[in-house]
């Protein structure tokens, strides 16, 4: 079942209106026919199971079905805070991290970052990670488009990651899996999560330390991962955690239920 996206505005009591480039891709590559289910997510979340009404050049009406969608969305809001990364690896980053569940994806600006944006490209590259995201989100049945900040320098960024209730620094230097057990023990659902991956340099010393002030510094494991390899083991550990989490919460109260 193919997932769009749409404002909220565009969400009625019985159907919702699907215009923009959709109504082109629906009708003419994906050349789907009223009767058709489809999936809608609105901006702020409302999932809906519909079925394709009407199709016309200009909108396509699907009517909203009885049967209820569930979110896909983890318990927690994410939020990736990734070193520029070389070559087209943010683009996988970003795509990977959609699919695993990450709710925002913050590119910051390192002292041993390869890459060096100006204004006007970083604001090209913004543009094209957010369709990446877009397109993530579709493909995996989100709920949500996570957004694509546009890139922070380290100090605003350390700071916008300290905001969040839990926070995470991979570190390849840090002692054994200890830490990192003992930072996961603290994710609960609700719970806002910020993880800091740096570049392929590495951490400035003076970058590791500011970050040891007000996150948690963490290891992925004994071996050295790169960048975006680091990215998707800590989102998945993270995701992992919180999912199990939830299913937990979930036969805890159906057993009180039964009871």
């Amino acid at each position: 079942m193919y997932q769009f996206f749409i404002e909220d505005g565009q969400v009625g009591k019985e159907y919702v209106t699907i215009t923009g480039s959709d109504v082109n891709h629906i009708k003419n590559v994906l050349r789907m026919r009223p009767g058709e289910k489809i999936r809608v997510s609105s901006r702020s979340g409302q999932d809906f199971f519909c079925e394709i009404a009407e199709l016309t050049d200009e909108f396509v009406q699907a009517d909203i079905l009885n049967e209820e969608a569930p979110s896909t969305e983890l318990p927690s809001r994410i939020y990736l805070f990734q070193a520029l990364p070389k070559g087209d690896r943010m683009e996988s980053v970003i795509q990977k991290a959609v699919e695993l569940g990450v709710y925002e994806i913050i590119p910051v600006s390192m002292r041993y970052c390869v890459v060096k944006l100006d204004e006007k490209k970083a604001a090209r590259k913004v543009e094209r990670w957010q369709a990446i995201s877009e397109t993530a989100a579709k493909q995996s049945k989100r709920s949500l488009i996570p957004r694509i900040h546009p890139v922070m320098g380290y100090p605003e960024a350390l700071a916008y990651a300290a905001s969040c209730d839990v926070n995470l620094v991979p570190y390849e230097n840090e002692r054994g899996m200890q830490a990192t057990r003992e930072a996961l023990a603290k994710l609960q659902p609700g719970k806002s999560i910020s993880i800091l991956i740096g570049p392929e340099g590495g951490f400035a010393e003076q970058e590791i330390e500011a970050a040891r002030q007000k996150m948690d510094v963490i290891s992925l494991g004994k071996r050295i991962l790169r960048t975006d390899t680091a990215a998707c083991c800590a989102m998945s550990m993270v995701m992992l955690y919180l999912e199990s989490l939830g299913e937990d919460s979930a036969r805890t109260a159906d057993g009180e239920m039964r009871a």
